[in-house]
């Protein structure tokens, strides 16, 4: 199967599991804050996004496996390619009990001596805290499985697994508006039964398919170096996810409370929710990406990572933008009464997705390498600066959403310096990438943002009108300036495949 043909099949199979998950989400956000209350919700997603703090180890070494998997198999290497699975299999169950150790030490003591939390709730904190613990450990084990199936590109897979996890969500969801007793409890329980039943079902998959994926414990001293140490460099990657995610979390509630904590959970589900609307597609691209490294084809592999890179932002913008320009609308009816803050976070943070999007194909270009260190040094450190920026300003006189602001100039200086490694690592034309995608970015950037105050000004239209309004003015300006004659080409000949 031809390149495009194969990328074009897996990004229909990715939207449809991405408008099904989506859709489930964001109805069971509005009932589950309904269920549980604003304080319990903001408990919920602080307590849960403190066991997130402690998978920073696991997601440096998931970039590894995606990265070795597809460049195997880039190679044509069967045996090599369960040598990969094997040894990032081991790593993983270790760094499931490196996790654990941790937080059932360190991170049970923050629980119970730093975060702040009513009283009354510090058991039901526990008890959620230790599900999130388990849920976080069946991720990390699920992690060589989620990778192999991607480096096959078989994203079909997970559109039909989705099936299955969202009707056990909506389940969970009924279940929770019917039960009588401690809702938070109940609903860590049953988020984590469905973790695993996700997590049995993919590995039944890739054992009765992948001959790679039956496990063969073989220590092999130079590769398990090679692994840990291409993983090490990565930690500074995790690390400063976490610090901008979850440590902005922690900050907001030692400075504003668990209500702000309830309203930047809600932006993330959100935020969350929108990604999906591009990582679906550039998830289809990224094994590419990563093949035509490993087979040398570096002008595939730039066409590539420009394509993919500018097909981003129109996506995102197809979709941020009528969320942008009808917020309050939009959450008022999902969340019913949102909490303070929710509309300007959710703005800012939608900005700061529209910045960073862009640089997925980038990132996963560098990595494609092998060669990050650097990188991360330099990336990471950047993205860390994120959150003592954030305390920063809060302590000199800042409100909540000052952290968004520190998260929009922090993208944007990350995107500068992925630019200047691209450069430096693939002698990728930096001027050509600008003048394809920088000035149609900005053109449409800057038409539809004048269209949009142009309509609020003179009040046209509200409401629902004003969404489809937004939606046919947002894809008519996407169409007619950000494609170009080549872009019509490719994309008459996606939609044929």
């Amino acid at each position: 199967m031809s390149t495009s043909k194969t990328i074009a099949k897996n990004t229909l199979f990715l939207y449809f599991r991405m408008f099904l998950v989506m859709g489930v989400t964001l109805y069971m956000s509005r009932i589950v804050l309904d269920q549980l209350g604003v304080t319990d919700y903001g408990i919920y997603s602080l307590v849960g996004g403190i066991v997130a703090m402690f998978g920073f180890l696991n997601s440096s070494m998931s970039s590894a496996t995606q990265r070795y998997l597809s460049f195997d198999l880039g190679k044509k290497d069967e045996k090599r390619l369960q040598k990969t699975f094997s040894a990032t299999l081991s790593i993983h169950i270790v760094i499931a009990i490196l996790i654990l150790l941790v937080a059932e030490t360190l991170g049970l003591w923050y629980v119970n001596y730093k975060v702040v939390l009513p009283p009354d709730r510090l058991f039901a904190a526990n008890v959620v805290y230790q599900f999130s613990v388990l849920t976080a450990l069946v991720g990390i084990i699920q992690v060589p499985y989620d990778s192999l199936i991607i480096a096959y590109e078989k994203m079909n897979i997970y559109a039909y697994i989705s099936l299955v996890e969202v009707g056990l969500k909506l389940g969970l969801v009924f279940l929770l508006v019917i039960y009588g007793g401690d809702k938070l409890i109940a609903y860590a329980i049953m988020m984590f039964l469905v973790s695993l039943i996700i997590r049995i079902a993919y590995q039944i998959y890739c054992r009765k398919n992948y001959a790679a994926s039956k496990f063969k414990f073989e220590y092999d001293k130079t590769y398990f170096k090679e692994l840990i140490s291409y993983s090490g460099w990565n930690l500074f990657g995790g690390i400063a996810s976490v610090s901008r995610s979850q440590g902005i979390n922690i900050v907001l509630n030692l400075f504003f409370g668990t209500v702000v904590n309830a309203a930047y959970g809600l932006t993330l589900q959100v935020q969350s929710a929108v990604n999906q609307f591009v990582t679906n597609f550039q998830k289809a691209v990224n094994p590419q990406i990563i093949k035509t490294y490993s087979e040398g084809n570096l002008a595939q592999m730039h066409k590539l990572i420009i394509q993919s890179s500018k097909f981003s932002f129109l996506l995102m913008m197809l979709l941020v933008a009528p969320i942008l320009f009808n917020t309050e609308f939009i959450l008022n009816i999902w969340l019913k009464e949102p909490p303070e803050y929710t509309v300007v976070f959710v703005q800012l943070s939608l900005l700061g997705v529209l910045i960073d999007c862009i640089s997925g194909p980038l990132i996963v270009a560098v990595q494609a390498t092998g060669k990050i260190m650097r990188y991360q040094i330099i990336i990471g450190s950047l993205i860390i600066l994120t959150l003592p920026l954030s305390v920063l300003w809060i302590y000199y006189g800042g409100d909540p959403k000052t952290v968004f602001y520190a998260i929009l100039l922090i993208n944007i200086l990350s995107f500068i310096f992925r630019l200047f490694f691209l450069k430096v690592l693939l002698n990728l034309n930096i001027l050509y990438f600008l003048k394809i995608l920088i000035f149609r970015m900005l053109s449409v950037s800057f038409i539809v943002y004048g269209f949009f105050i142009l309509l609020d000004q003179f009040n046209i239209a509200s409401g629902w009108i004003n969404i489809m309004f937004s939606i046919l003015t947002t894809v008519t300006f996407v169409l007619i300036i950000g494609l170009s004659k080549s872009d019509y080409v490719l994309l008459r000949t996606f939609i044929k495949k």
